[in-house]
């Protein structure tokens, strides 16, 4: 099974790009990467100050070994801020629950200043949690500056041509409520 099949099988449709887009970032944006083993498969974009984990799988007969706690040390060793977007809890949802839970084992936080809403493509809104892991001290703030430059970079690049608009709309899913 292909890459892009593995992901799509399991996260949620809306929050899958286009399998061309996806393939066009890692060709043509020098910023973003796909690694890929037969345990993982990680997509993430590398700025200078910054990285934006954009989707980490752990293949189901490889979690619970460690896998996933040992890629977010190989990124944290860069020294970097780092980003990424989860799916809040939800009544009944274990998988919501168990992925937040391990962000959090992992030393990431909420960016509970930052609210987030995507636009699916029936133009229904949903919440999206911006977690973060910083090697010191870092304000919510430069977290907002940094999640606005991922999706211009990478959620909206090529978003007109795959999805007829831009992916995120940061100036309407990016509000910050100190």
């Amino acid at each position: 099974m292909e890459w892009y099949d593995k992901l799509n099988e399991y996260f949620p449709e809306h929050e899958m790009k286009d399998r061309e887009h996806l393939k066009d970032l890692i060709k043509e944006k020098d910023v973003y990467h796909k690694e890929e083993t037969e345990d993982y498969i990680l997509l993430y974009a590398e700025f200078p100050t910054f990285l934006f984990i954009d989707y980490l799988l752990v293949t189901s007969k490889s979690r619970g070994k460690g896998i996933g706690s040992s890629i977010l040390d190989k990124l944290k060793e860069k020294e970097k801020l780092i980003i990424l977007e989860a799916e809040p809890r939800t009544q009944g949802d274990t998988d919501s629950q168990k992925r937040l839970a391990f962000y959090a084992r992992n030393g990431f936080k909420k960016a509970d200043l930052i609210r987030y809403t995507r636009v699916d493509e029936e133009n229904r809104q949903y919440q999206m949690h911006i977690l973060y892991w910083s090697p010191q001290g870092m304000p919510q703030a430069i977290v907002m500056e940094k999640m606005e430059k991922a999706c211009d970079e990478i959620h909206n690049f090529r978003a007109k041509h795959y999805y007829g608009k831009p992916l995120v709309d940061t100036d309407k899913a990016l509000e910050w409520k100190p």
